[in-house]
């Protein structure tokens, strides 16, 4: 038997986020599972989808070192690269490259540490019109293990470019999944390759895992239903997805597709029952079974007589298992990780003078408290500016209730991107949220100015408003917003000689600066006005106006 796991979307956490997760625990998961097949003669591959980076001060403090030193100890064969492993920019405390800079120096420095391929098998140069060919970076590879020829090929989302910062990916091209891993799948097994498995940073999302096959609860028009229901027959065998942070175990145009949520709270399984026809070992290798596992959550704890994290709250609750074997942390993991977790935690715990007397939610596609918030801190912080504009992408987590400590709010904005001045019309601010409302990337947070949606005619039409007045379409408005939405992120627009890039501390650092000056109490009612919000549209979002 063969079992891959594949795990997706980790982001930097290395440690347990509550009963959840925890790099080290997961080690104990994958030590009980490779002692059981290396008991009944089989083997483990173990395979990630990609964002391995960003999102937690114990990663981001080394621009990802503290991920890679775990996952060779934890033995990954390969990863494919996602959005996300372009973050850090060049080497250093810039997210953007300036002159000089090696826009990707972070993500090479990172990969010149990993024991294992980094998988980019659609990421083209531009300028050569062919797959890159970085150090350390492959379009597939192929590993024997137990006896058994497995290929493995990468590839990552067709979005990637609007998702991810224009300086570290406007000189590449995204090709198609699907044709991609059908030609790399056909090269693999005609050099020699007995199973295929695609690591693809592109997802769905699921929510009933009692039957593989049932697809009622998967949404149809995710990107990685499309790709799988487009392979040939027979061209993978397993694909291990990522991207929407969502769950997945399910046979799509029958291939099993797993996908395991994010932050390291789970883990996805297929099992591979094999059987080579005729005698020896140069007989055809056949996939006679396949079981596909639900997502497996991650914890050391359980509740009794369950899988479930032990939530730490009163009830009976035993150590957890795997494979007929109690967890038992791998101490290799946690050690190398120990400097990393230390170096952040006093810069995690720092109180930062203000308490929030509830959770404030983000939201991708709604307007929020945490945006709302956000946004206004923007404004005190650059008191020129007229409006300040985030996007939903860029709110990666909660504001927990209580006092506010510098960990929750960089769970929440870990990105460096710097501030951006951006020079506009009301009548262009009007057309970039209509832009937005139409599309499906995280939606704009907004404060200086209300905006109104509504359809007219077959086509969206914002109206903007400040202090109660409308905005004549002609009025100058400057905007304070970051690098990423100024250079094109999330498919924004604006003119080069609009804009003006700071060459300043992160936002995150003038927002927590503003914070400890402002001190006091904030609740959600401070932030979000349900009677009049700061942005109303035609439900649902993407809008799509009647003709």
């Amino acid at each position: 038997m063969l079992s891959v796991i594949g795990t997706n979307d980790v982001h930097g956490a290395v440690v347990p986020n509550g009963p959840r997760g925890g790099l080290a625990v997961f080690g104990g998961y994958l030590a009980n599972l490779r002692a059981a097949r290396t008991g009944d003669g089989g083997g483990v591959l173990l395979v990630d989808a990609g964002d391995l980076f960003q999102g937690t001060l114990e990663s981001n403090l080394g621009e990802g070192a503290a991920m890679i030193a775990a996952y060779n100890l934890l033995g990954y064969d390969a990863l494919a690269i996602g959005n996300h492993e372009f973050d850090f920019g060049p080497v250093g405390a810039r997210a953007t490259a300036t002159s000089g800079d090696d826009s990707r120096g972070a993500l090479y420095a990172r990969m010149a540490e990993a024991n294992f391929p980094f998988l980019a098998a659609n990421i083209v140069d531009r300028a050569t019109g062919r797959v890159v060919t970085w150090p350390k970076v492959r379009s597939s590879v192929l590993i024997d293990r137990a006896g058994v020829r497995i290929g493995v090929v990468g590839v990552t989302t067709e979005s990637t470019k609007r998702v991810t910062m224009a300086s570290s990916v406007g000189d590449l091209d995204i090709a198609p999944l699907a044709e991609t891993i059908a030609r790399e799948a056909a090269a693999l097994r005609a050099a020699g390759a007995e199973v295929v498995v695609a690591a693809a940073h592109a997802g769905g999302a699921c929510s009933a895992f009692e039957d593989p096959k049932e697809l009622a609860s998967c949404d149809a028009d995710d990107e990685i239903m499309a790709v799988a229901a487009a392979l040939p027959a027979g061209a993978v065998d397993v694909l291990i997805a990522g991207h929407t942070h969502a769950g997945m175990a399910h046979l799509v145009n029958g291939v099993p597709v797993i996908e395991s949520y994010a932050g390291g709270r789970a883990f996805g399984r297929v099992d591979l029952r094999l059987r080579r026809d005729g005698a020896g070992a140069g007989g055809a290798l056949r996939v006679v079974a396949t079981d596909v596992h639900p997502p497996r959550e991650i914890c050391a704890a359980v509740v009794t007589g369950t899988t479930t994290c032990d939530p730490r709250n009163e009830g009976t609750r035993e150590p957890a298992s795997y494979e007929g074997a109690a967890i038992l942390p791998d101490e290799r993991v946690a050690q190398a990780l120990a400097p990393h977790v230390e170096r952040a935690r006093a810069t995690k715990e720092e109180l930062l003078g203000v308490t929030l007397a509830e959770r404030l939610e983000s939201s991708y596609t709604a307007e929020s408290a945490v945006g709302n918030l956000f946004t206004e801190l923007m404004l005190a912080a650059r008191p020129k500016a007229d409006v300040a504009l985030t996007n939903g992408g860029g709110l990666r987590a909660p504001l927990p209730a209580g006092a506010l400590s510098y960990g929750a709010l960089y769970e929440t904005s870990p990105f460096d991107n710097r501030f951006a001045m951006v020079r506009m019309t009301a009548a262009g601010l009007a057309a970039l949220i209509a832009s937005n409302l139409e599309d499906d990337h995280g939606i704009l947070s907004i404060a200086g100015v209300r905006a109104r949606a509504t359809c007219k005619g077959g086509a969206l039409i914002v109206t903007l408003e400040r202090k109660g007045k409308p905005l004549a379409g002609a009025t100058r408005l400057l905007v304070a917003t970051s690098d990423f939405l100024a250079t094109g992120g999330d498919a924004t627009a604006f003119s080069p000689s609009d804009v003006t890039i700071e060459d300043g501390p992160p936002i995150r650092e003038e927002l927590a600066r503003v914070l400890r000056s402002r001190g006091g109490r904030i609740a959600r009612a401070d932030v979000i006005d349900t009677k009049q919000p700061r942005l109303t549209f035609p439900a649902p979002r993407p809008v799509r106006c009647p003709k």
